[in-house]
């Protein structure tokens, strides 16, 4: 009786071995990876998404296998919150998360992030580059990651410099405000005859390209969120991308005032931009130079030419290893970019240019080369990725605020939803604002409940940039979005900032 147990044991393990490990490693390469493609500050500007001063032949090429969501919107126009918003699938408002120094654990411990829910469910994880804002008292969550994050510089010179760290350096080092204000601020832009590699961004594609050869032949598959710096200032890029364009095309006008009877906590001067050296604050010259403009547009431009090459190496290493077949790539623009419009830079307001992002979808399964307007937020990534991969969206801790898109992917434009909510902090208060397909309402409440409530309401059938705040009290269009935005819930407070880490 033992010698049949054992050999009844030993039979079992074979055909284990020779039909059930088999079966499960079958469908574990049965499922689908995910290439999640970030970048930082980039607007759509790019040549698949109508813009015609750019030069972005790899994204233009990849679009046309793909996706390509023109109406797409953040959930709020700022680094840190906005990969809050994709990572966590909740808004701002739902997690009281608006500022740079809050960790989301302290405050959702056992929150499940995008990778993580991944990971999870049998993948392999890894980020690379800019996913997690890490800077500022912010940092990367270990926990979404089966390996340890491959980090690189978003603030980063080459040419020769007069100082060991500039201030944003510092910034982006988690150097506390205090200690960085003391330091000198760097160049806005720099454009040396190096190659792609001697920024991050062309060592972030080195490193994508390495893994996504390694993990071919894995059994599990893998979730890799790739992450990329530029066009985010300094605008920092090889000089044969800053060649690409004549600055002469940069030429072109628009309003350079605040939006007409806008209030002005609604509005932005200086902030980020002004960290960085040559940049006149506005109290010393409004609007910028002509000139000083027109190099900053081609620095942001060039900035994009080169992440265009460095996505397009990533995508055509896809294709060679063959992965392209059973691959999900999603392009993501974490929020929009003001380039002089209305005087304004950088993002940080409730405008459309600063929340208006680039999103396209790849599904090796779907149709090629569709775009639609269809109106989406941030937040809708996170399910519609679960959605995609045949995964069960188990509860999570954290609020989930996003909906599945898939059937917008795959050609369904019939059920797609009316409008979108985004939110921005200014001046003590709260700014939410309901973007539907003509007009956008933004809500200004005071934030510790005192004062009154402040209303914008543009309409954008004539332009995207802001020209006048037609609000009043009696307008159709405020009536029907005030409506909206009374049936969300009432945003959560600022958490506190979390303790500064000791790195």
């Amino acid at each position: 009786m033992r010698n049949k147990c054992t050999f009844n044991s030993i039979g079992f393990y074979i055909l284990s071995v020779f039909f059930i490990v088999p079966n499960f490693v079958f469908s574990q390469k049965n499922k689908m990876n995910v290439l999640l493609i970030l970048v930082d500050d980039l607007r759509p500007s790019i040549g698949a998404f109508g813009d015609r001063l750019a030069i972005t032949p790899h994204l233009d090429q990849f679009a046309k296998q793909a996706h390509v969501f023109e109406r797409a919107y953040s959930n709020q126009a700022v680094c840190v919150a906005s990969r809050y918003n994709l990572l966590l699938g909740a808004r701002s408002t739902s997690t009281g998360l608006y500022d740079f120094g809050r960790a989301f654990r302290d405050f959702y411990p056992n929150a499940t992030t995008l990778p993580e829910f991944f990971k999870n469910s049998g993948y392999h994880t890894e980020a690379i580059g800019k996913v997690f804002h890490v800077g500022h008292n912010t940092y990367n969550d270990e926990q979404s990651w089966s390996i340890p994050h491959y980090h690189d510089k978003v603030i980063e010179y080459v040419a020769k410099k007069s100082v060991k760290m500039t201030r944003e350096e510092a910034l982006f080092s988690n150097i506390s405000w205090d200690e960085a204000n003391k330091l000198a601020k760097g160049a806005a832009w720099e454009n040396p005859d190096v190659a792609d590699d001697a920024y991050a961004d062309g060592r972030v594609a080195n490193r994508a390209m390495a893994r996504l050869a390694e993990l071919k032949s894995s059994d599990q598959p893998f979730f890799m969120a790739v992450g990329f710096a530029r066009p985010h200032l300094p605008f920092s890029v090889p000089k044969k991308y800053w060649d690409l364009y004549d600055e002469k095309i940069f030429h072109y006008k628009t309003s350079k005032s605040d939006p007409l009877n806008a209030p002005k906590f609604a509005t932005k001067r200086d902030g980020e931009i002004s960290q960085y050296n040559g940049i006149p604050l506005a109290q010393q010259i409004h609007p910028f130079p002509d000139s000083l403009t027109y190099k900053l547009r081609h620095g942001y431009y060039a900035g994009v030419s080169y992440v265009d090459v460095q996505i397009g190496k990533v995508i055509n290493k896809l294709k060679e290893e063959g992965l392209d077949k059973n691959t999900i790539v999603v392009l993501w623009g974490d929020h929009g970019y003001l380039l002089g419009e209305m005087g304004m830079w950088t993002k940080h307001v409730n405008y459309e240019l600063a929340n208006r992002i680039p999103l396209v979808f790849y599904h090796p399964d779907f149709k090629k080369g569709r775009k639609t307007k269809a109106l989406v937020e941030t937040v809708d990534i996170y399910p519609t990725l679960v959605d995609l991969c045949g995964l069960a969206l188990a509860p999570i801790e954290q609020p989930l605020d996003g909906k599945s898109i898939k059937h917008i992917i795959n050609g369904d434009i019939k059920s797609t939803k009316d409008h979108v909510y985004h939110c921005f902090p200014r001046d003590g208060r709260l700014g939410e604002a309901i973007r539907t397909k003509d007009y956008r309402l933004v809500r200004w409440t005071p934030m510790n409940g005192k004062g009154n409530i402040v209303y914008e309401l543009y309409d954008y059938r004539k332009g995207l940039v802001e020209l006048e705040n037609i609000w009043r009290p009696d307008h159709p269009a405020f009536l029907k979005l005030n409506d909206i935005m009374e049936k969300y819930p009432k945003p959560l407070p600022m958490r506190p900032e979390s303790p500064r880490r000791v790195n």
